[in-house]
C-alpha cells in the first residue's frame, strides 16, 4: 500500500476505484487499523461510481506511532478530568481531523464524502465542521457528539476495551481480539469464529505488536469537548448510521448526533452492534452507496 507525507506524519493508506470519481474518505475507530473497512465494502462502493479511500490513523497500523510519548494511564487521566483538573494529552482529536484533511490535500483531493465509524465518526464530525469547504458529505457511523450526560456503553463492553491483555503473545492477542468482538459485535449479524480469527490474524501480522497507541487515542476521546454546538454548524448533506444494538456506544448516541446536526438523516440497523461484520457489510453498503449517490444527484444504483 502507498504512504505519504501529511500533516508532519506519515500515513499508510490505500485507494479502490477510478481517481476521477468522486471521492470517499473511510476513517476507523479506535485501535483500527484501515483493514476493519471489509475490502468488499470498499470494492462494492467503487463498482457504484466512487474513489474510496481507506487509511491508517495516527498510532495504528502502519501510519505514525508516537512511541515517544508513552503510553497514558487511562485511570488517572479519568481521575484528573473528573476532579476538575487540567490535563495535557499527546494530541486531540482535531490533530486527528487535521490528518485526514492533510491526507486528502496530498492527494489532490478538493472535496470528499466524509465517513467514519466510533471513533472516526467523531473525527468525520469535526472535518465537516471545521472544513465544511472540502466535505461533500457526512456519515457518521456507531459514533457519538461525546455529550457528557448520554448513557455509557454496558459495563462489559467497556470492561472488553479496557481488561489488559494476560500476555502478548500471538495466540493470547488473536484470543482477546475475538473475544472483544464477540461481546461488543452485532447480534443480527454475527461474525463467524473463523471470521473473526482470520481478522485478528492479518491485524496482528500486519504490523509490529505496539500496544501503546490505542491509550493515547483514548485519551483524545476522553478530553475532547462535546461537539454538539459546532455540529450545529454543519451544511453538509449528513447521514447518521447507527445499531439499535450498540453495547459499546447505545444507539441514543446516534439520535443525539443526528439531532445535532441541521437535516441529518437518521438509519438504526436493528440486530447491529459496534461492528462491520461480512453478513452487515451488504446493509451498510446499500444504505451509505445510497445515501451518497442521492448527495451526487444519482438514483440509487444508477
Amino acid at each position: 500500500m502507498p504512504q505519504l507525507r501529511a500533516n508532519a506524519i506519515d500515513i499508510e493508506y490505500e485507494s479502490f476505484g477510478r481517481e476521477d470519481d468522486p471521492v470517499v474518505l473511510l476513517i476507523m475507530g479506535l485501535g483500527g487499523q484501515l483493514t476493519l473497512w471489509p475490502e468488499a465494502f470498499c470494492r462494492g462502493l467503487a463498482a457504484r461510481g466512487f474513489r474510496v479511500i481507506r487509511f491508517d490513523n495516527r498510532d495504528v497500523g502502519k501510519s505514525t506511532h508516537f512511541t515517544d510519548a508513552g503510553a497514558v494511564d487511562i485511570p488517572a487521566l479519568m481521575a484528573r478530568a473528573m476532579g476538575g483538573k487540567a490535563v495535557v494529552t499527546p494530541y486531540a482529536l482535531e490533530d486527528m481531523a487535521q490528518d485526514a484533511v492533510g491526507l486528502l490535500e496530498a492527494l489532490g483531493v478538493e472535496r470528499a464524502h466524509i465517513v467514519g465509524a466510533s471513533m472516526g465518526g467523531m473525527i468525520a464530525q469535526l472535518v465537516a465542521a471545521h472544513h465544511p469547504a472540502m466535505t461533500r458529505s457526512l456519515v457518521s457511523i456507531m459514533s457519538s457528539t461525546g455529550r457528557r450526560d448520554l448513557p455509557p456503553g454496558r459495563p462489559e463492553a467497556m470492561a472488553a476495551l479496557m481488561t489488559p491483555l494476560p500476555s502478548d503473545s500471538r495466540e493470547d492477542r488473536i484470543a482477546a481480539s475475538m473475544k472483544t468482538w464477540r461481546i461488543i459485535g452485532s447480534p443480527g449479524y454475527p461474525a463467524t469464529d473463523a471470521e473473526l480469527r482470520a481478522d485478528a490474524e492479518r491485524d496482528i501480522d500486519r504490523v509490529p505488536y505496539e500496544p501503546t497507541g490505542v491509550s493515547r487515542q483514548m485519551a483524545a476521546i476522553m478530553v475532547a469537548p462535546p461537539r454538539n454546538d459546532i455540529l450545529k454548524s454543519v451544511r453538509a448533506p449528513t447521514l447518521v448510521i447507527h445499531g439499535a444494538d450498540d453495547p459499546l456506544v447505545p444507539v441514543e448516541a446516534g439520535r443525539d448526533t443526528a439531532g445535532a446536526i441541521p437535516g441529518a438523516e437518521l438509519i438504526v440497523v436493528p440486530g447491529m452492534g459496534h461492528d462491520i461484520t461480512v453478513a452487515l457489510t451488504p446493509v451498510l453498503q446499500k444504505h451509505v452507496g445510497d445515501f451518497l449517490e442521492r448527495v451526487e444527484g444519482r438514483s440509487p444504483g444508477e
